[in-house]
């Protein structure tokens, strides 16, 4: 499985400023109250680091070089209290940003639901579905991480270091000098680990997104993998894949922690510096070693947050990448949004007609090339045709899944480009040839047809889709859970739970593609009464691969080749020898009848 190449943008400085701008104007103003009082605690842990460090001097001076006793006491106390101080603030800080870093994960998440939500069918169909889960799942912490490592490294480590810093200048200017020294290699080594791990971070996403896809597929697919013994092939495939993934995180992992040998040699260099001047001083010009303690005890807490703030940059990056990526979702628009003028959808007879209408995928040709019907209101049109004529194409552009690329579509003579898609939905209900149920209990199921419907109406649409008596003999009737898409239930099960469903909206308007085509003879037979009843007074169009299925349908619209090359009642077309709908009749009646013989 190829992984595409990152056609992305570096992530430079002038990115991690806007997507760090834009992270605080959406979240900053919300959690204003939550982030003063962190940058409280951690100010106050920066103080009391940095008291901890000033007050050694007293502490060797006064208690083991002047041997006061009555300082003892007081210094201690003072020690012991700076670190109680301490310990609260940390509790605070931690406690707070979790909460607001755990909130904004969550609104994150509200947010790209929605968001995904708005997007139009085609964008679902262009993009794998894992790789979408994967750039939510991997990346949604990422703004978090954005917004608490600028807090806690500019109040906590920022403020820690230029507090310590202030401590060694104060005890000794030369020595401070010293250690700053090296500092400058430091931040340039630092500068090029940041620039190499941008890249790897992005790929990484993109790998473990076709990690989670193949895995994906083989679970949704097992039966086949299974019937066809593709365990090797499958297994190969996939591993070569997490070899990849592996990889790359193993890449990530070495540039990330490179940044460890360059500041612990940093740290290294400056401390046996410092101790190799301030021993000779003691030595040679016998200096009292309070001010070097607590010098070397300001440097030796300096070392934690100077090793951050040396990381952050290559952390930062990495959260601004996880940000950036999310956003990216965020900042999709709709392939589909109302337009300005957009009215609601006015339902009378419910009259469907196609003007012309051409319409192709954006990975092909035209499916579609000038098709013109009329549904008419409160009767049943089916549609009928060999393999890739269009006919699902149809039923999915009245919804508007899809918007043609010309013609017209209207509904009781409105436009539907002109009306929200809200309200032509509402006046519709669906059922897809492929029934596809949700986590929860089969009356949830029922009931997502019109969230409003009592559980009277609910058994009644299942006893239309007959679908009562089985629902009765699961272990817990309406309320057993279905598990993952539905899969306790056979298939022909599904698809009578996805037609009552469709029947408990009691839209004007339904759409049948293939509803019957999971079924067993007897099954179908029985749901087709139950369709027959419930399609009385609805406008309806239905697809069937069974044209014995539709012979009671008002109107037969024959497609080929994305046109429409015959119209008419059952009777009449099949007694055109030379139409393809009499061709195929007589095929099928052929294939019936030696099923038929077979039997007997």
């Amino acid at each position: 499985m190829k992984v595409p190449k990152n056609t992305h943008p570096h992530v430079d400085a002038e990115t991690i400023t806007s997507v760090l701008k834009r992270v605080i104007r959406e979240n900053g103003r919300a959690h204003l109250k939550g982030y003063a009082f962190a940058v409280f605690c951690l100010i106050v842990m920066a103080a009391t680091t940095a008291f901890s460090a000033w007050i050694m001097e007293s502490v060797v001076n006064e208690a083991f070089a002047n041997k006061r006793a009555d300082m003892v006491l007081v210094i201690c106390g003072a020690i012991f209290a700076a670190f109680v101080l301490r310990g609260f603030a940390t509790y605070g800080q931690a406690v707070s940003l979790s909460k607001i870093g755990n909130n904004i994960v969550a609104s994150y998440q509200r947010r790209l639901y929605s968001h995904l939500m708005a997007l139009s069918v085609g964008f679902f169909s262009d993009t794998r579905s894992a790789r979408i889960s994967a750039q939510i799942s991997q990346n949604v912490s990422g703004i978090r991480d954005v917004l608490n490592m600028t807090v806690t490294s500019i109040a906590r480590d920022l403020l820690t270091l230029v507090a310590l810093i202030g401590v060694m200048i104060g005890k000794d200017w030369l020595l401070t000098l010293i250690v700053f020294v090296v500092a400058p290699p430091l931040l340039i080594g630092l500068r090029y680990v940041s620039r190499r791990l941008r890249q790897a971070t992005r790929e990484s996403v993109e790998i473990n997104s076709h990690v989670l896809g193949a895995m994906q597929e083989t679970i949704q697919g097992i039966s086949i993998v299974k019937a066809f013994t593709m365990e090797n092939q499958l297994k190969a495939k996939v591993e070569a894949i997490i070899d990849r993934a592996e990889n790359r995180a193993n890449r990530i992992a070495r540039l990330s922690e490179r940044t460890a040998p360059m500041t612990e040699a940093f740290a290294g260099f400056a401390i046996s510096s410092v101790l190799a001047y301030a021993a000779f001083r003691t030595i040679y010009s016998n200096i009292p070693p309070g001010a070097f303690f607590a010098f070397v005890t300001a440097l030796l807490m300096a070392y934690d947050p100077a090793r951050r703030l040396a990381r952050l940059q290559v952390s930062l990056e990495r959260a601004v990448v996880n940000a950036r990526m999310i956003y990216e979702i965020l900042d999709m628009m709709p392939h589909q949004r109302d337009r300005a003028d957009a009215t609601e959808l006015k339902l009378g007879q419910a009259q469907i007609e196609f003007r012309n209408v051409h319409f192709g995928y954006a990975t092909g040709g035209d499916i579609l090339k000038g098709v013109s019907f009329v549904a008419e209101g409160g009767k049943t049109t089916a549609l009928v045709g060999p393999s890739g004529a269009g006919k699902s194409t149809v039923i999915s552009l009245i919804p508007r899944f899809y918007d043609p690329g010309s013609g017209e579509i209207l509904v009781d003579g409105q436009d539907i480009a002109h009306v929200t898609k809200q309200s032509l939905r509402n006046g519709l209900a669906y059922v897809s040839q492929q029934p596809y149920l949700f986590e929860g209990s089969i009356r949830d199921n029922i009931r997502y047809g019109r969230p409003g419907a009592t559980d009277d109406e609910i058994e009644e649409a299942a006893r239309l889709a007959y679908a009562h008596d089985f629902i009765l003999a699961q272990p817990q009737g309406y309320d057993t859970p279905v598990g993952e898409n539905g899969v306790t239930l056979s298939g022909g099960q599904r698809q009578r739970l996805s037609i009552a469903r469709a029947l408990v909206r009691k839209a004007p308007i339904l759409l049948l593609d293939e509803a019957t085509s999971a079924l067993d003879t007897e099954s179908e037979a029985a749901v087709q009464k139950a369709l027959d009843h419930a399609m009385s007074g609805r406008t309806v169009v239905v697809i069937a691969h069974r044209l014995s299925t539709i012979a009671n349908a008002d109107k037969i619209i024959v497609m080929r080749d994305g046109l429409v090359v015959e119209e008419g009642t059952h009777e009449a077309l099949a007694r055109r020898n030379d139409g393809l709908y009499a061709r195929l009749h007589n095929l099928q009646g052929g294939v019936e009848k030696a099923a038929s013989a077979t039997e007997e």
